[in-house]
């Protein structure tokens, strides 16, 4: 119980860096920051979707299906720009919608979204030993 505990307390903390260094690179105003606004921000957008699926699925199997799904399901949100029904573009008029789903498909975001899931995975897998590790004796 204890170990649990513990490791829903790094994931609390985890999301509490990933999110605010996610709107720290999408609002960043800086040299080069088309890059960190667009390219660097979806990296922390993966990563935040694995520490969020995390929360409920945190089995072995769920560290190395999390990030494929993860990264499925964002391909899918990114292909999805490239179509503009109305209903769909009223939904993409609010910031937390523009935000979640996106606004304009981007070939390049499909590197970067591998690059979150990848360091998703890693964070997990961290997650996943601190939830496993057995106690110290002394």
């Amino acid at each position: 119980m204890l170990r649990h505990r513990n490791q829903t307390i790094f994931i609390i903390l985890s999301v509490l860096i990933v999110v605010p260094m996610g709107f720290l690179f999408k609002y960043y105003n800086g040299p080069a920051h088309h890059w960190f606004n667009d390219y660097r921000a979806a990296v922390f957008y993966e990563i935040f979707w694995c520490l969020f699926a995390f929360w409920f699925f945190r089995s072995r199997a769920a560290v190395i299906q999390i990030p494929i799904w993860v990264f499925v399901i964002t391909c899918i949100l990114e292909f999805l720009q490239l179509w503009h029904p109305p209903l769909l573009e009223e939904i993409r008029a609010t910031l937390i919608s523009k935000l979640l789903l996106g606004t304009t498909f981007v070939w390049w975001d499909f590197p970067h979204y591998v690059l979150g899931c990848v360091l998703g995975w890693l964070w997990l897998r961290q997650l996943q030993k601190i939830g496993y590790a057995k106690k110290s004796k002394g």
